[in-house]
Parts: C-alpha cells; structure tokens; sequence
C-alpha cells in the first residue's frame, strides 16, 4: 500500500467554503479510481481553514495515475491549487517493531 497525507492551508478566508466544497466533490472520484483503496479530506475544528486528506494507494503507480484522472485535473488543478499552501507527506503507519525510516 501506498499511503499519502496532505495538509492544506487556505490563506483567504473566503476561499474556504469554495475548498470545502471541491474537497467533498473530489471524494467520489477519488474512490472511483483504479488502485484508490480509501480517499478522506478532514477540516480542522480549531483553524477553518486547515484541511487534511488521507490517502491509500495500492501502490505508487496507481497514486501517479491518480493526476491524469478527472478529480484532479477539472477538480483539484483550476478550484483548488491556486487558493491554497500544501505539504505532501508519503508515509507509512507506524508499528512496533523495528521498521526502518525510509532515507
């Protein structure tokens, strides 16, 4: 599995309902993906403009794959880009044990 988080910050207040509203519409798409195996965006109860998406991927590929498809390109690319600041975070669940940290 391939597991993504992305944390978003919509500087303009009034960009955020528009955000909002793309994110919600994103998630069906999302879902609908070959390899998408679970697809959430979450907004802060603290900062209203403070967003999180959790993804999980079969794989890398299918998660490349995922910027040819509609969510991204008539979604996320011309209503969400351009109105917000973001980190994306490859990651792993941690486990106990002695996994190694990726380099």
């Amino acid at each position: 599995m391939f597991d993504l988080i992305v944390i978003i910050r919509v500087p303009d207040r009034a960009d955020i309902a528009l955000v909002a509203d793309a994110l919600a519409r994103m998630r069906p798409l999302c879902l609908a993906e070959n390899g998408c195996a679970g697809w959430e965006a979450y907004r802060s109860h603290e900062e209203p403009g403070r967003f999180v998406l959790v993804e999980r991927w079969a794989d890398r590929a299918h998660w490349e794959a995922h910027d040819a498809g509609d969510a991204i390109r008539k979604i996320y690319i011309p209503e969400i880009l351009p109105r917000i600041e973001r980190e994306v975070h490859p990651c792993a669940p941690v486990r106990s044990g002695h996994e190694e940290v990726p380099a």
